[in-house]
């Protein structure tokens, strides 16, 4: 098979940072994970050496890593279709980003916007969380990677990588593939159901403003009917003026396969109570069957286990080739092999 003809491999990412997915990245990210496996060589991980960035306790990290695979599992990622694995399963990483890093301006790297934001947020900030992008970017160049789903919070971290690989290959010679994002724009961000002006985040400041995967249907429900609208109680799109209630319409819409047009017209002269009784019904619905699934995987940690190892030697194949090829154009003598 010629490059031409190969299908475009796609590399992305997702932190263990919380005891479960929400809904805002399963409908921003995930669910066109599952999608891109059709059409894409997919390479997925459970991005934990990002992690630590932050300060963590090891033993939650550890069973967060195994509760973000399982989910990613649950939601549809084929491990005969792509590579699944835990990032921190593949030492190559660590060991390009350091090559990477000697490429990068310190100023390239203080310009990263969400270095910015997250140091602002904490009391303690590391070498670690300044050098994270390059970190990325080495998740990204290892695996000569076409195409980056990302969002466009991330087009910046993805703009550091095009021009760490585009410098690398006119110092050294072509060594890595200039990678282009994919995003998708039909898809809205999707944001907190108690301050709609913000997005959706596992760090909201309400635990009513976030809908996690697993959370149970009961709280999924009351978490949909307690969501923050307004007073004149018309269900329209309008993201200005009913920040709330467009954001309740681009949830049902994408989980319940139909248009924000459709959904105006249905509920034309009903008030926010039927509104959002049927919305809580679909999201509790739709995420039901990945809560249950998610529970599976994790009941066989044998099995999970073996997923994940398989995926990670299928990245380790590739990433070894890539960092090889890395080591010699900069003069370095070949890693060995264990």
């Amino acid at each position: 098979m010629t490059t031409a003809d190969r299908k475009p491999r796609v590399l992305s990412g997702i932190q263990p940072t919380s005891d479960s997915f929400h809904i805002g990245n399963y409908l921003g990210a995930l669910r066109q994970w599952v999608a891109l496996q059709d059409t894409a060589d997919a390479f997925y991980c459970v991005v934990d050496l990002h992690a630590i960035t932050v300060d963590h306790d090891p033993k939650v990290l550890h069973q967060r890593s195994r509760v973000s695979a399982a989910q990613l599992l649950a939601l549809g990622v084929d491990p005969e279709k792509s590579a699944l694995f835990v990032q921190s399963q593949v030492p190559e990483h660590p060991m390009l980003a350091w090559i990477l890093g000697a490429e990068t301006g310190f100023g390239e790297a203080s310009r990263m916007t969400q270095f910015k934001d997250k140091s602002a947020k904490q009391e303690r900030t590391t070498v670690g969380l300044f050098t994270y992008p390059i970190l990325q970017a080495a998740d990204i160049l290892l695996y000569q990677t076409d195409q980056v789903p990302v969002g466009e919070d991330q087009r910046q971290h993805l703009e550091l990588t095009r021009d760490l690989a585009i410098r690398f290959n006119g110092t050294y010679g072509q060594t890595f593939v200039v990678p282009e994002p994919h995003i998708v724009k039909e898809t809205a961000t999707i944001k907190d159901l108690a301050e709609p002006e913000k997005k959706m985040s596992k760090s909201s400041t309400s635990p009513r403003g976030c809908v996690y995967l697993l959370d149970e249907p009961g709280q999924v429900r009351k978490k949909i009917k307690s969501a923050v609208t307004d007073s004149d109680a018309e269900v329209r799109y309008d993201t200005e003026a009913k920040p709330g209630v467009s954001n309740l319409l681009n949830i049902y819409a994408a989980l319940g396969n139909t248009t924000v047009e459709k959904l105006e017209a249905e509920y034309a002269g009903k008030g926010y109570g039927d509104f959002k009784g049927d919305l809580a019904d679909v999201v509790a619905d739709a995420l039901a069957p990945i809560g249950a699934r998610t529970k599976e995987f994790l009941a066989d940690k044998a099995e999970l286990d073996r997923i994940l190892t398989a995926g990670a030697e299928k990245a380790r194949h590739v990433a070894a080739r890539t960092l090889a090829k890395a080591y010699k154009k900069v003069g370095f003598y070949p890693p060995v092999a264990l």
